[in-house]
């Protein structure tokens, strides 16, 4: 069952996506909104944006360097760690093991997969797509240590979570209450490998990235080079170098504009989901101003309009993909620049679904 109460404001929501510790920013100053160009060059952005509404640009195009220390400029092809936004693929890969007969059901519990969770018979799968599991961040557990050179497999870390849950137990009884954490998908990345028999990055890539012809996502590597991909800023400090072992599930892959428009159109078309598969990923109506977490992407109501998307942060990098179906739209911001409060992605969502899709 859905649970019809976890319900956040907007604002609220863009802030919790996979991140390291950082700093609040000030408030973000945009004058009388006019279009989205002078938008972005108000924000001073320094990425990669599209949107379009209704099959036609608004804009697509590129904003400030890739790499600063080359005078490299951002391209709609240029490629960016795209953080949380890598969720919304691990999600696909559990509706995908749905498809392939390998799991029953998104209600089934994690005791069914791994009878050695602690709590797992009450954990379901529903739960860890949706954030509701009770699960704490692993993040905050092991990246100030990869940071300094220590080695974490996926594995490894599913341990430190296993004995963390059995010592403290869970944050919240499942499905009575909501919070953001990154163990739901390293878990379920790794429930893709156990049933598929497959690595998680080959069964993302032969079940959704190459059926989408999405040649330009790949997974990320901890140290960034070559003329095609962006570095990772953090004002003008190039913060690329990042343990991307300890992103797995829920932070890993890297990818372009141009990509993830086929991402965004394929979820948003009647091919790619069945009714029912929609129904259960989308979820139904939420209020003026509001955000439910639904199954790997976030449902808002943004001036009467249905916006369907998901955020993501990593060192150096800030993403958003969305889509508004009414309207045939979808807007995606890549960006090399950290946005330590989510200040940016803020006034994108807000200033942009409003006035252009």
């Amino acid at each position: 069952m859905k649970t019809k109460f976890l319900l956040l404001p907007i604002l609220t929501i863009v802030t919790l996506f996979f991140i390291s510790c950082s700093n609040d920013d000030d408030p973000t100053t945009i004058s009388e909104y006019t279009d989205a160009t002078t938008f972005f060059n108000e924000l001073d952005y320094s990425g990669s944006v599209l949107i379009s509404k209704n099959g036609s640009d608004i804009l697509r195009t590129g904003f400030g360097l890739a790499n600063k220390s080359t005078a490299q400029e951002n391209t709609i092809n240029t490629r960016f760690r795209i953080g949380s936004v890598s969720k919304t693929l691990t999600g696909m890969g559990i509706v995908q093991l749905k498809r392939d007969g390998l799991i029953n059901s998104f209600d089934q519990s994690l005791s069914d997969f791994d009878d050695s969770f602690p709590h797992g018979n009450q954990i379901t799968l529903r739960h860890l797509l949706s954030h509701q599991s009770g699960l704490p961040d692993y993040v905050p557990m092991v990246e100030p240590n990869a940071k300094s050179g220590q080695s974490f497999t996926p594995e490894t870390i599913l341990e430190i979570v296993k004995n963390q849950v059995s010592e403290n137990g869970l944050n919240f009884e499942p499905g009575s209450s909501v919070a953001y954490s990154n163990t739901n998908f390293l878990i379920l990345a790794l429930l893709i490998e156990e049933l598929s028999g497959n690595s998680y990055e080959n069964y993302i890539t032969e079940n959704v990235l190459e059926p989408l012809n999405m040649t330009e996502t790949e997974m990320g590597n901890d140290e960034i080079s070559g003329e095609n991909y962006a570095q990772g800023y953090n004002g003008n400090e190039n913060v690329s170098e990042y343990p991307m072992q300890i992103a797995f599930g829920a932070g890993c892959w890297t990818s372009s504009v141009t990509d993830l428009e086929k991402w965004c159109r394929a979820a948003m078309g009647d091919n790619w989901f069945s009714p029912d598969e929609k129904q259960a990923i989308f979820g139904e109506d939420v209020p003026e101003e509001t955000t439910a977490f639904e199954l790997a992407w976030f449902r808002s109501k943004i001036d009467g309009k249905t916006f369907l998307w998901h955020g993501g942060d990593i060192d150096g990098f800030a993403s958003l993909i969305g889509f508004v179906p009414e309207s045939n739209s979808v807007l995606i911001t890549l960006s090399n620049e950290q946005d330590d409060s989510g200040t940016n992605r803020n006034a994108i969502i807000e200033t942009i679904v409003k006035n252009e899709l």
